[in-house]
């Protein structure tokens, strides 16, 4: 069923693989959508470090649970939450002891618009449409609906909402102009213009982004050390996101 898992980013493999073995799957990566954005640049950093080549494939973490307890032949998950990794623990689907915060996520209001007061926006309910990820599936969804909890809006926003399956969606969403304000991931949001709000993490629940191990091999061993490792930690906190 997941025999033909593909790599979002087809020009990947000719940049990071030799020509003997192109798109060789040494170390399988399942990413949450909204690690996307960092995934390239480490996965480029760790292979011409290592060796190892990697494939990546994207989706909201409740689709990559889905996938990996149905068989996908992954190596390692990266998700957006604590919760899935936790189960696949529990469940006896990953390596034990290989759980762990690789990324802190955090939430963003934003809008493509230049120079308008985007908190001021949401507060007073002036758009027509607001883009979240789904709450049922993406954390940032959860983050997203506590955040409106929190201000209260919740209950009478639910007309004006549009869900995203994954972050990668709901951020697409805003920059199309389908919605006019979003709460999107911090990495996108700094990478694009427009207007942005931080939202203050004590209005929602941390959004603590942990990987595991799903095959042990050498080189997805080598994956999560490098994961942990300063060289890896920086790349990223330069895109925009907070490591433990």
């Amino acid at each position: 069923m997941y025999k033909d898992l593909k790599v979002l980013f087809p020009g990947l493999c000719l940049t990071l693989f030799t020509a003997q073995s192109v798109c060789a799957d040494d170390v399988r990566v399942a990413v949450a959508s909204n690690f996307s954005i960092v995934s390239v640049p480490l996965a480029e950093t760790f292979t011409q470090t290592t060796g190892y080549k990697v494939t990546m494939s994207y989706a909201s973490t409740g689709k990559l649970y889905a996938q990996i307890v149905n068989g996908a032949p992954f190596d390692v998950l990266l998700a957006a939450d604590l919760v899935r990794p936790l189960k696949l623990e529990t469940e006896s689907v990953s390596v034990p002891g290989t759980r762990f915060t690789y990324a802190v996520g955090q939430l963003v209001l934003w809008s493509p618009k230049e120079s308008i007061d985007v908190d001021m926006v949401l507060k007073k309910m002036q758009f027509r449409h607001l883009a979240i990820a789904n709450e049922k599936l993406a954390p940032y969804g959860r983050a997203a609906m506590e955040y409106l909890t929190y201000l209260g809006l919740w209950p009478n926003i639910q007309e004006r909402l549009v869900r995203g399956e994954n972050i990668g969606q709901t951020f697409h969403f805003v920059a199309s102009e389908s919605a006019q304000v979003g709460l999107v991931a911090g990495p996108q949001a700094k990478n694009a213009k427009g207007s942005s709000y931080l939202v203050p993490q004590s209005h929602y629940s941390a959004i603590n982004q942990q990987a595991v191990l799903l095959q042990d091999n050498p080189a997805s061993r080598r994956f999560l050390t490098f994961l942990q490792s300063s060289e890896g930690k920086n790349i990223i906190k330069a895109h925009g996101f907070m490591t433990p």
